[in-house]
């Protein structure tokens, strides 16, 4: 946690991946995040992974640091609550449709500079997950040996459209600093996707080659990169990405003579050239193959640490999450009271402030935990309105929030 969003506040009205994790973000660098739930949690509140007590540690995680508040939503006077609190914090991020009683239009009509961020599907409103708009721009046809498509288990665009609406929120803040004017910002899933794939080359790949990509496998598209498998049975992945790196694996693996042999056979050098090396692969592949096969992992880690080899062993994740490096000794993790009950390290920011101090993460809030607090801040609800909200059934609270 680092508080260099502080003084700036969010409503979150959001569910699953891409939205909460917008808000996470802002979260973990200081801003006020408010998440506002239906009482009850809304449909992501049990996704799984979830304890034997059915506490969802995917809810837990993807909203650390946030306040929550509980409405009834179905009912017009919850949703006129929310409404409230959006024009009264002045910045919204979501993934509720574009129409209805959280556009941008309604809001904006009590709140001129209003930023709204909104996730979507596809750009005309459709429905879209990332699982389906991975497939709908290839990838799936790409990963794997084939001939059947091999679905990410990362929800990748997700992931990418949470940052870009942090990013996003904060743009439209500097513009409305700068001109008073608030905006709505739509960012598509799809269009992330499509568009991450322009960015990498992928578009102008396929109009100017007019064919697919081969399937790979786990080789690495343009590269010299592959999986190999020690003598002691390690599968490590190798990936050479520059001339220096490619010369020092080529001397830790006593492969210098051999692939000399091979440059004079093709009349090629791989030396400083990745095109050349990729499109040789399969007569390259059978070397390296041979020379890590005939060494122990350590051993070799050591040669690979000492040239400044890029590689990594395969390893399940629970035994990452075993790794001190990544995990217990890591300084974006700390230790924090979690609403499941059960005790692990929770991560923080991710970037590292060397001239800040880094602060304890946070913990995730019970639905409906800052319902009373902040209908009494932010709107300037007397106790005695709250109350009647709350036994209305209008307002959950952490005592009732988080039942469904």
């Amino acid at each position: 946690m680092y508080q260099l969003l502080s003084g700036l506040s969010v409503i979150e009205a959001s569910s699953f991946v891409a939205s909460p994790t917008a808000g996470l973000y802002c979260a973990q660098l200081g801003a006020d995040v408010i998440r506002v739930d239906q009482i009850g949690g809304g449909p992501d509140f049990r996704r799984w992974p979830v304890t034997a007590d059915n506490d969802s540690l995917y809810w837990e995680n993807l909203n650390r640091a946030k306040k929550s508040v509980a409405l009834d939503l179905g009912r017009a006077e919850g949703r006129e609550l929310l409404q409230k609190l959006v024009r009264r914090t002045g910045q919204l991020i979501t993934n509720f449709p574009a129409r209805g009683f959280l556009s941008h239009e309604k809001l904006a009509e009590g709140r001129a500079d209003l930023i709204t961020v909104r996730v979507m599907g596809w750009a005309d409103g459709s429905p879209a997950l990332d699982y389906t708009v991975n497939n709908s721009v290839g990838y799936p046809m790409l990963t794997g040996s084939g001939p059947d498509p091999v679905n990410h288990v990362l929800p990748a665009w997700d992931l990418i459209t949470g940052a870009y609406a942090a990013f996003a929120l904060l743009a439209a803040i500097q513009q409305r600093m700068a001109t008073g004017q608030g905006a709505e910002v739509r960012i598509p899933l799809s269009d992330v996707a499509i568009g991450t794939v322009a960015n990498m080359g992928g578009v102008a790949e396929m109009l100017y080659t007019g064919t697919n990509r081969p399937r790979l496998g786990n080789a690495v598209y343009g590269l010299f990169g592959r999986d190999f498998v020690t003598r002691d049975g390690h599968r490590t992945m190798i990936v050479v990405v520059t001339p220096r790196q490619w010369g020092n694996l080529v001397e830790a693996l006593k492969l210098s003579e051999a692939v000399a042999e091979v440059e004079a056979r093709l009349g090629v050098s791989f030396a400083k050239d990745d095109g050349l090396r990729f499109t040789y692969r399969d007569t390259l592949y059978p070397l390296f193959e041979r020379a890590v096969a005939a060494r122990d992992h350590a051993d070799l880690a050591t040669a690979f640490d000492a040239g400044g080899i890029v590689y990594s062993q395969y390893r399940t994740m629970q035994e990452a999450v075993q790794d001190p490096a990544l995990v217990a000794e890591n300084p974006i993790f700390g230790v924090t009271d979690n609403p499941s009950g059960f005790d692990y390290p929770a991560a923080g920011a991710f970037s590292t402030i060397p001239q800040a101090e880094r602060l304890p993460a946070r913990p995730a809030p019970r639905n409906g935990q800052h319902s009373e607090e902040v209908l009494t801040e932010r709107l300037s609800l007397t106790s005695g309105e709250v109350a009647r909200l709350i036994d209305a059934g209008i307002v959950g609270t952490a005592r009732t929030g988080d039942q469904e």
